[in-house]
């Protein structure tokens, strides 16, 4: 029995020593860009054989297989890698390079002059539809609330987006990538329209205050791009009544979620509200309005997607004022206006194709009256008829080439047909503007990426043509840092109200240099960023008098100018404060311009160099109650009261008076109460 046991323990010390000595060791450091990563799951595939990474990217195992395998590197962050080894009875080193995993979620995006506020997930996000209504002083409009953005100056009784020193017409607004001609309403001079599209018809938005994509044009300044929503989670109906308005609306979602559709009315007057507050302008005739929109949307069974949205709204006011003029008592001015916005778009996918197909159609009337008064006796008015029909057509084909990467180009048409009319004066402008892109995101990795674009113009009323390249680069400091550079040459016609007689004009021309930094975390974001603006062949424009009216007309593309300053940013929503939500926004602008009428280069009567907003939003969840503050401050603007002379048979511009406002402060509440209804 001794023996047999003996000879059984020499059985088996002899096959472990046997099977000790046929395993092989594989070893080896797995690196990216020459450093060690740890976590990286090393795998003899089809068998149980492996190892992980330490912090080093040093990894050891051993094996009894023998012949050719595939071993595996695995690891969240980068791609795959397999590699071939031959097994025999030698130890086997590998040294692994991987390749980062390219993801659209995490890679750095270009945001240089520019805030997106979209249903994508996006970490510079800001100001949703939600955000709107909730800024006090906003007024639930886009326009209004992106005033406490950096930026954009707050400009009374002018509509339009003032960016960085640019006029209100020098920035464009667009809806599923067409072109709205008639964003504000008509309106009175020294009245800012208001905007005429509801906040809630939008799910997002991007406003570029520079540097924007080479698929929108037309704009020296800045852009914003809405993007309406697509189906209503479910059908809804509503009705508001107060004082000054009455409204109604419905939304109407099919049965299997594939289209729908609404419409909205409403009718508005400040009579009541006017006997009851003192207003500062003295309205002889008390605003009213009445408006109403359309819209459907449906999904086709091939996967394409129809949306159609449409409105009308006319308004009437009028005004008076003291006059500025020795021997009248006042100035009056009477206004009747109509305008018309349709927009069809349709979208649809073809294998790795996508095609975005869209067109718009305008109409805006205007009707001014204007008069004077004298010891309660009015004068005969002069009338100020003006009335345009705008049509735009735009096609974009997009080809994904990656995950973040992407090629797109495009055709846009974009016809204006204009009349004016002004006592003796007859005006007929037409204009038809002709537009070829192609633009490419180049994503070369999780921290670095491009966007090129270039942008082709010919307008047919100048005869002329343009091309306008644009480029911007991000690249990703650390987790939570990223960096953007950007660069572009924008063109845009001379405004056709100055256009009163012949002149040899051309595009006016501005160049953007952005750059940015911006730390955003989750409820968090900071963002820093220096901007200069060079403006060339602005037109300048001489005064005419007519029927005791000054009319600027165009004179030449001889105007000039730059802007230049720093922007500051910071949000926290709900991360530092309980159910508190506040952003502080600083705007420095040194900004000067010869155009239009100025004699010499001087600071735009539009542009503040100082400006500070800062709002607050908090939330009680036990009253649901939701109470805002807002405030604004920016240094004070000045102005000039510029004419024209004639000199030895040339035309002179003067300042005969000039001066500066005083700075500008504003403190703004409002109180939200939500209230939830059940049966």
């Amino acid at each position: 029995m001794k023996t047999q046991g003996q000879n059984i323990l020499f059985l088996i010390l002899f096959l472990t020593s046997i099977m000790g000595y046929s395993q092989v060791k594989i070893s080896g450091k797995v690196s990216f860009k020459n450093k060690g990563v740890a976590e990286v799951n090393v795998t003899l595939k089809d068998t149980y054989d492996g190892a992980t990474t330490d912090a080093q990217g040093n990894f050891t195992f051993e094996t009894s297989e023998k012949g050719a395998h595939i071993i595996t590197f695995t690891h969240p962050k980068y791609e795959n890698i397999e590699r071939m080894v031959t097994i025999e009875n030698q130890d086997i080193s590998l040294n692994i390079d991987l390749k980062e995993q390219i993801s659209e979620i995490d890679a750095v995006v270009v945001s240089a002059g520019s805030i997106e506020a979209s249903d994508k997930k996006r970490a510079t996000a800001l100001l949703s539809p939600i955000d709107i209504y909730t800024t006090a002083g906003a007024d639930g409009q886009i326009s209004s609330a992106l005033t406490y953005l950096p930026g954009v100056q707050k400009v009374g009784g002018t509509e339009g987006l003032f960016i960085r020193g640019g006029t209100g017409t020098e920035s464009k607004i667009f809806m599923d990538g067409s072109l709205i001609n008639n964003y504000f309403s008509n309106s009175v001079p020294g009245i800012a329209g208001r905007d005429q599209f509801n906040t809630s018809l939008f799910k997002g938005n991007i406003f570029s205050s520079g540097g924007y994509s080479a698929l929108y044009g037309q704009a020296l300044s800045g852009a914003l791009m809405l993007e309406s929503v697509d189906l209503p989670d479910e059908s809804s109906y509503n009705i508001g009544i107060s004082p000054i308005f009455v409204n109604a609306g419905f939304q109407k979602l099919g049965d299997n979620k594939s289209y729908s559709y609404g419409a909205t009315a409403g009718y508005s007057l400040l009579s009541l509200m006017q006997k009851v507050f003192n207003f500062n302008t003295d309205f002889v005739e008390a605003p009213q309005g009445l408006n109403g929109d359309l819209n459907f949307r449906f999904k086709t069974k091939s996967g394409g997607f129809f949306k159609y949205f449409g409105m009308f709204n006319s308004n009437k006011m009028g005004v008076r004022s003291e006059s500025l003029e020795s021997g009248y008592d006042f100035s009056l001015v009477k206004l009747n206006g109509k305008n018309t916005f349709h927009n069809l778009s349709f979208k649809q996918k073809f294998g790795k194709y996508l095609l975005n197909v869209g067109g718009s159609y305008s109409y805006n009337r205007s009707d001014l009256h204007f008069s004077t008064e004298t010891n309660g006796i009015e004068s005969n008015r002069s009338e100020l008829l003006t009335d345009g029909n705008y049509l735009n057509f735009k096609a974009v084909l997009e080809r994904k080439i990656n995950r973040i990467s992407a090629l797109r180009g495009g055709i846009e048409l974009n016809n204006t047909d204009e009349n004016l009319n002004f006592e003796a004066v007859q005006k007929h402008y037409k204009d038809l503007i002709s537009y070829a892109f192609v633009e490419t995101d180049l994503g070369f990795s999780n921290a670095l990426s491009a966007k090129i674009g270039v942008r082709a113009e010919h307008s047919s009323f100048l005869e002329k043509d343009n091309i306008a390249p644009r480029f911007a680069i991000a690249y990703r400091l650390a987790k939570d840092w990223t960096t953007s550079l950007a660069y572009g040459l924008f063109y845009q016609n001379p405004e056709s109200k100055y256009i009163n007689g012949p002149a040899n004009l051309g595009f006016q021309k501005s160049q953007h240099y952005i750059f940015q930094v911006q730390r955003a975390s989750e409820g968090r974001t900071l963002r820093f960023e220096a901007f200069y603006k060079k403006y060339d062949q602005l037109i300048k424009t001489f005064n005419v008098t007519q029927d005791k009216e000054q009319i600027q007309t165009a004179l030449n593309n001889d105007g000039y100018g730059y802007a230049k300053g720093l922007e500051f940013f910071w949000r926290d929503n709900k991360k530092t404060f309980e159910n508190i939500d506040y952003w502080i926004s600083y705007s420095y602008l040194d900004s000067k311009r010869d155009f239009l009428n100025y004699p010499v280069s001087l600071q735009p009567g539009f542009a503040a160099q100082h400006t500070l907003s800062a709002v607050a939003k908090r939330f009680i969840p036990e009253w649901k109650l939701g109470v805002n503050l807002s405030y604004t401050y920016a240094k004070g603007r000045p102005y000039y009261d510029i004419a024209s002379k004639t000199e030895n048979g040339e035309v002179i511009n003067y300042t005969r008076n000039e001066g500066r406002l005083k700075d500008y402060n504003e403190v703004q509440q409002s109180f939200r109460q939500s209230i939830l209804l059940s049966s």
